[in-house]
């Protein structure tokens, strides 16, 4: 029996992820040696640990009702973006809010300074309709710009370990509610999923 697509299980879980307060960030499928199916979820706040494994067991449930996967053994993984992840949506971008990135322009873009670089690093502030707030010169001389969506080619968040400057987080309007401050960043070891059981063939991970 063939594997169902991405855009099938992404069907068959996104109700569930939404009814749990979850937004559905993605579905990849992997088929090397035992299949895998990877439900990326994030939500405004932090992501309680008891929620996602509830959640993963819920839909491992879905997923064996179904039974798009017939008597195909896989396992299921729960998890949430990592902190290094590009900003895609609306949704993204405020909950980056206060969170360096790295800004890449389209090739048609004028940079927010003259003379800058189509590449560079800021601290994201407040998302607009159709233009982001962006803070620049770091710790020493933090100032804010506005910039275009539609200039942005792609962003992605940045890991920090060291906090940022008052005034520069003041400037960017401070962090999301419920998100991590800045540079109180653990990067997570994959061996730290934690198990959850679930039914039929499948396994629930949450990382």
């Amino acid at each position: 029996m063939p594997m169902p697509t991405e855009e099938r299980v992404s069907q068959l879980v996104a109700g569930l992820v939404e009814r749990r307060g979850f937004d559905l960030e993605g579905v990849d499928i992997t088929t090397g040696g035992q299949a895998r199916v990877i439900v990326t979820v994030d939500s405004d706040g932090t992501a309680d640990l008891d929620a996602v494994a509830t959640l993963s067991s819920d839909l491992s449930a879905v997923l064996d009702d179904a039974g798009d996967f017939g008597e195909t053994p896989y396992l299921l993984e729960v998890t949430t973006p990592g902190i290094d992840r590009p900003l895609t949506a609306a949704r993204h971008w405020r909950r980056a809010q206060g969170r360096k990135a790295r800004i890449t322009l389209r090739p048609d873009a004028e940079p927010p300074e003259p003379g800058g670089s189509s590449r560079f690093e800021a601290r994201i502030g407040a998302l607009g309709e159709d233009a982001v707030a962006l803070v620049l010169g770091g710790k020493r001389n933090p100032h804010r710009v506005t910039v275009p969506l539609a200039d942005i080619a792609e962003a992605v968040v940045q890991v920090e370990f060291t906090p940022p400057g008052a005034r520069e987080l003041e400037l960017a309007g401070g962090v999301a509610p419920g998100r991590p401050a800045p540079g109180q960043d653990d990067v997570p070891d994959p061996t730290d999923a934690v198990p959850v059981a679930a039914s039929g063939s499948t396994e629930g991970i949450v990382e």
